[in-house]
């Protein structure tokens, strides 16, 4: 048996599942063998818990970490063909302003589709990445402090220890991404979507302090700080 296909045995779902499957299974599982739920005065169970979690983290992550890898190959495969066809011909470019209007619109598409690729350890502190699609990227350990990222698409990317401080993320599409020990500290996340999102060990705040905006933000099947799943 394959790797990949012990993680999807471990998740108890079939291989090839969706993202949104693989996030799905993950949750259900972590909330019935987390710690927590087990008695202090069982230490034998809990130990049982503990290193079955574990068991199931890994496996998230492994398919998490496929999953990147093939949307960023996609991604990559669709910008080698884009470059590999013919330019216009002089008299082809001489379009009505319509079409070169269309044109204008599509390229400025394609470069705000950043969707699976590698920015691990990326400085973009107080850049401007706004509207950009960023799914399934991984951007973990990178620097985001002060940056604009109003309404980026986050689904399924990985900001694993991210320096998100004082980052703007109003109505930003953060679903199921991975933000474990990112720092959050003064981030905006008024409107955005965090549905399934992995906040585990999060900096939100200091002591009993909540130092982040969550005024209208989607939190539900998020997996919180301190390890419980938002309902």
């Amino acid at each position: 048996m394959s790797d990949l296909n012990r993680c999807y045995k471990v998740l108890g779902i079939e291989p090839g599942a969706s993202p949104e499957e693989v996030n799905q299974a993950y949750k259900d599982l972590a909330f019935i063998w987390h710690p927590d739920r087990i008695p202090e005065d069982n230490p034998r169970l809990r130990q049982k818990a503990e290193e079955k979690l574990k068991e199931i983290n890994h496996a998230r992550d492994e398919l998490r970490s496929f999953q990147r890898n093939t949307s960023k190959k996609t991604a990559q495969s669709q910008r080698s063909q884009s470059r590999t066809q013919p330019h216009n011909t002089a008299a082809n470019s001489r379009s009505r302003p319509n079409e070169q209007a269309k044109s204008h619109h599509q390229t400025n598409s394609a470069r705000s589709d950043l969707s699976g690729g590698d920015f691990r350890g990326a400085n973009f502190k107080e850049k401007d990445l706004s509207g950009r699609n960023l799914s399934y990227a991984n951007l973990s350990q990178a620097n985001l402090s002060d940056a604009f990222l109003h309404k980026i698409n986050l689904q399924g990317a990985s900001l694993y220890r991210a320096n998100l401080f004082r980052a703007n993320l109003l109505q930003a599409n953060l679903r199921d991404a991975d933000l474990r020990e990112t720092n959050l500290i003064g981030a905006d996340l008024s409107g955005a979507d965090l549905s399934g999102a992995d906040l585990t060990d999060a900096k939100v705040g200091v002591n009993d302090r909540l130092l982040v905006k969550l005024v209208g933000a989607k939190l539900t099947g998020a997996i919180l700080p301190d390890g419980t799943i938002h309902d």
